[in-house]
């Protein structure tokens, strides 16, 4: 269920925009009903935000909601989630640019700090860190362990396989849902004009799916050549034209799952060691964006330290208590399969 809003000044100038919506799946999770809202844009001023949160918070909570997080959007947390409040450089697909005034306009309002996300990049004209190849290698060499890419003519295999992973590694974060397979099939449908089937990696033992790795070339290299519209057939065709012309420099891993008993195993590792070998034959590509890892996953932050990322960009998961003399709780840092009450640093 969802609604969105426009704000325009006295002179019919647009001002603002925003959404609310409420995800029946995960609404009812929390200590409290919480709702969300996104799509948010508004100039830098508090009365028209305001107006605008004000709008999102008097619907969701005609409809029970306790508490509203923002700004996400109505799906999964792998894209459009977030505010951006460091790194402000041109956004990759998927993620969330704001101007830096945005903030003070959420925390004025009331808005908390529910989780941060962090970004990390990789020079791919770098090589590995030493050390990390080696421990890549020998887990790649064990027996019984195997990698491989994404086929689009086996898709339903790999959905399977990827549902499979999700609903196991998933788990143990708060709040979790099982994720719903013809949901999965239309994002990767979604995802196909891009698509690079070598960048869809999964890891089995013994032929039993273990993990996954999903990556895409940034769309947003070639759509900033469209002003960022993608509506008609003759956008779609100066996209592929753009996309042949231009091509894609930069690369970025949207989502990484490992079941839980497989991880502190080195399967991650040897996910980025065959991922390695895929970009030395893709030389065109020079920066791999390691997006987003929220502060509930310290293990994954490591990880992607060990490789040689360095920080990008930091977003912030915001939640207002409709109630201001309820706390907000921060996300459960995630340690060894458990659920632990913290707020470290990291999806």
């Amino acid at each position: 269920e969802c609604i969105r809003w426009i704000l325009k000044d006295h002179n019919g100038a647009l001002i603002g925009r925003t959404a609310a919506f409420i995800n029946k799946n995960k609404a009812y999770n929390y200590e409290v009903p919480v709702g969300g809202m996104g799509f948010f844009e508004c100039i830098d001023n508090t009365e028209a935000a305001f107006l605008l949160f004000d709008q999102c918070k008097t619907w969701l909570s005609a409809r029970g909601m306790e508490a509203m997080d923002g700004p996400i959007n109505f799906g999964e947390n792998e894209n459009f989630w977030g505010l951006l409040v460091e790194g402000f450089s041109p956004a990759s697909f998927g993620m969330n640019y704001h101007l830096p005034y945005y903030r003070n306009l959420f925390e004025q309002y009331g808005f908390k700090q529910f989780f941060e996300q962090v970004t990390n990049k990789l020079d791919l004209t770098l090589p590995f860190n030493e050390r990390f190849r080696k421990i890549a290698q020998r887990v790649s060499d064990r027996p019984g362990y195997r990698y491989e890419h994404f086929k689009i003519k086996d898709m339903e295999k790999y959905l399977n396989d990827f549902k499979v992973v999700y609903d196991k590694a998933w788990a143990y974060h708060e709040n979790f849902t099982p994720i719903n397979l013809e949901d999965l099939r239309e994002q990767f449908r979604q995802l196909k004009p891009i698509m690079d089937e070598e960048m869809i990696l999964f890891a089995y033992h013994d032929n039993e799916p273990i993990g996954f790795l999903v990556m895409a070339p940034d769309a947003n290299q070639v759509i900033y050549y469209l002003n960022g519209k993608m509506n008609s057939i003759w956008d779609k065709l100066k996209f592929l034209y753009y996309q042949k012309t231009k091509g894609f420099t930069r690369t970025r891993v949207m989502v990484m799952g490992i079941s839980p008993q497989y991880r502190r195993l080195g399967i991650e590792s040897g996910f980025f060691l065959f991922l390695r070998k895929v970009m030395d034959r893709k030389p065109q590509y020079t920066e791999l964006e390691l997006s987003w890892v929220g502060d509930f996953n310290p293990q994954m932050l490591a990880i992607h330290v060990a490789l040689g990322g360095v920080f990008h960009k930091r977003h912030i998961t915001y939640r207002c208590m409709f109630d201001p003399a309820k706390p907000v709780i921060p996300m459960q840092v995630i340690l060894e399969g458990e659920v632990k009450t913290g707020n470290s640093t990291s999806h």
